[in-house]
């Protein structure tokens, strides 16, 4: 056999290899997260549910779910270990956010570009026109207007005459 009819199997096997050594490698980093959680960290189960380590197993773990409800997992159901902080945002809607303390930007991006003149002067002025015009009579050359507005006319009749709940309805 030449080399150019093997050069697709090893291509393959080559690849296969790849994926299999990169799944191993997250395999290896959730058992690693698991294993090294404490009681009092804050998890996220693989079914959603946010919780707090309260006593950790060999193979299973306890959560404290809320005041008074105590859950037994697998340590396989555990999708996430999370930090004090993600832990508080999500759960409690605690923002300890170092950001806060930095100049707010604004929502509206015009009070970067003007200057407070033009912004005030901006404020007073009337609507825009944005170009589009009123609806005008039709034009002795276009019919489309006058066209469009007896069909117009004859589908409210229709409406109307069907909303009667007259002797159509039985």
């Amino acid at each position: 056999m030449s080399l150019v009819t093997l050069l697709p199997f090893i291509v393959l096997i080559g690849a296969m290899f790849l994926m299999t050594r990169s799944a191993k490698k997250k395999q290896q980093q959730a058992a690693n997260m698991r294993n090294e959680m404490q009681p009092g960290t804050g998890v996220r189960t693989i079914g959603g549910m946010y919780a707090t380590v309260k006593e950790v197993n060999e193979d299973t773990v306890l959560l404290d779910a809320g005041p008074g409800v105590e859950l037994l997992f697998a340590k396989n159901a555990i999708g996430a270990v999370l930090s004090d902080d993600e832990y508080n945002r999500i759960v409690h809607g605690i923002e300890h956010d170092l950001k806060s303390d930095m100049d707010v930007v604004p929502d509206d991006a015009s009070s970067l570009t003007e200057t407070d003149a033009s912004a005030d002067a901006a404020s007073d002025d009337k609507s825009v026109d944005l170009g589009k015009k009123a609806a005008e009579p039709a034009d002795e050359t276009t019919d489309e207007p006058a066209a469009d507005a007896a069909p117009a006319e004859a589908q409210t009749d229709e409406k109307a005459k069907k909303s009667d709940g007259g002797s159509e309805a039985k």
